[in-house]
């Protein structure tokens, strides 16, 4: 699962920068979305269903608000990846 799991992490972060047209470089994993890196609602959405979509989970409503960097994302997928 470990190993797996950084393939999955490189994955996100590569689709992240994509999204917000960042060099993947410049994404730190605790790099806040907003603040940081100016990412908009429109652009979080995009990122969540990507998501949600490549490794077909569900990430509930009311989590996305504490989705704030890529760290919350991992921990998100952590939970939900079997």
């Amino acid at each position: 699962m470990a190993a797996n799991f950084e393939e999955i992490k490189k994955d996100v972060k590569k689709k992240v920068a994509e999204i917000t047209e960042l060099p993947e470089d410049k994404l730190k994993e605790d790099a806040k979305f907003v603040e940081d890196l100016g990412v908009d609602s429109m652009m979080a959405l995009e990122i969540v269903a990507s998501i949600e979509k490549k490794y077909k989970i569900s990430i509930p409503e009311e989590e996305i608000p504490t989705i704030r960097c890529l760290n919350d994302v991992y921990a998100i997928l952590e939970k939900r990846i079997k």
